[in-house]
């Protein structure tokens, strides 16, 4: 029996599925060049009372995660079901954090990206001023820095900061997002990164920016929900598992 079939039969099917789609989160990252060598992380609650979710095995490029290789911990970061690899701590801090206070997200996504830090950097955060910037706009966070996420103290503040919102700016560090499915969370993630690369763009051409109107920016969050018909993640999800499905399938492992 493979690692993978081992897995696979200590777990429920609703785990795999969830499994199955982390993976693929980490396989689409990897493609889109946000992943940071091992050093960022993506979450997701395990269905069921017990609270625990998965994680990515600290060592492993994101590109190498299957569903079978990932992490299953508590909120207190004890192993649920070794894979064999370590958790990353900042990762564990972060990511429990979320998920012990959220209860109504499922999928914590946090990355580094040149962008993303660069936007974070910068004393006014995300600017509106693209399309794109006004969905991540309408539910974003600020998160002040307070060095390497290794301080259990600092995980009420973090919560605190990140409300009810669904994408937050870690100030000097990068950007978070979190969803309801995984799904969700990635969307979310790509029109924030999208949104910082844009910004960066924009401002490296030296001329003066035009804000969107006030009255657009606040009439957006109904707006997105026709634009992705209610759907949210879920209307682009199934096309990019096919991609994966035809370029390496490797993920469902």
């Amino acid at each position: 029996m493979t690692s993978g079939n081992k897995v696979r039969a200590q777990v429920s099917d609703e785990e795999w599925q969830v499994r199955t789609d982390l993976a693929a989160c980490y396989r689409i990252i990897a493609r889109y060049g946000w992943d940071d060598l091992v050093f960022t992380h993506i979450s997701a609650r395990v269905p069921g009372p017990e609270e625990h979710f998965l994680i990515n095995p600290y060592g492993m490029l994101f590109e190498e995660i299957t569903a079978s290789s990932l992490v299953k911990v508590d909120l207190d970061g004890n192993k649920v079901l070794d894979t064999g690899y370590p958790v990353n701590p900042a990762g564990f801090v972060i990511h429990s954090a979320v998920h012990e206070a959220r209860h109504d997200v499922s999928c914590v996504l946090h990355t580094h990206t040149r962008a993303g830090i660069a936007v974070s950097a910068q004393a006014e955060g995300l600017l509106p001023i693209s399309q794109t910037s006004l969905f991540p706009y309408a539910t974003l966070a600020y998160h002040d820095y307070e060095g390497v996420a290794l301080n259990e103290d600092e995980k009420a503040r973090l919560v605190a900061d990140l409300g009810n919102n669904n994408a937050m700016i870690l100030r000097n560090h990068g950007l978070l997002t979190a969803g309801t499915t995984i799904a969700d969370a990635f969307l979310m993630m790509y029109v924030l990164e999208t949104a910082c690369q844009i910004q960066i763009m924009a401002q490296s051409g030296g001329g003066e920016l035009i804000p969107v109107p006030t009255p657009i920016v606040t009439g957006i969050q109904a707006q997105a929900e026709q634009v992705t018909k209610g759907l949210g993640g879920a209307l682009v999800w199934p096309g990019l598992l096919r991609k994966l499905d035809r370029e390496d399938p490797s993920f469902r492992d």
